[in-house]
């Protein structure tokens, strides 16, 4: 069940006002306004230093999303960011470049 995975929100709130911002920007309110209910799922499992991409549903890793799916960057300040989109539904999140996210459950 999704609910188990912690809202994007709660965890990266900077991350999610961005988000909502560039997808605004990018003329993708209807996006824009399903950010503040991302869940965050997985890291993508990489491993690389620049990377801090994560999945918003639980998808089968290397596998294709299929019809449907669409890639959609965004033009952000730093680095790369990509959101794959399946029917309306943001499933994945790309950051690549970026300055390190900061987890709000683990500062004052």
């Amino acid at each position: 069940m999704e609910s188990e995975y912690p809202l994007v929100r709660d965890v990266f709130p900077d991350l999610v006002a961005e988000l909502t911002e560039l997808l605004e920007h990018q003329d993708e309110p209807e996006l824009a306004a399903t950010v503040a209910e991302l869940r965050l799922v997985a890291d993508c499992g990489c491993g690389d230093a620049f990377c801090q991409s994560f999945r918003t549903v639980p998808h089968p890793p290397g596998r294709p999303y299929g019809p449907g799916h669409r890639s959609l960057p965004l033009f952000a300040e730093e680095g790369m960011v990509v959101l794959d989109v399946v029917d309306g539904r943001i499933m994945y999140v790309e950051l690549v470049d970026r300055p390190p996210l900061r987890d709000t459950r683990f500062t004052a």
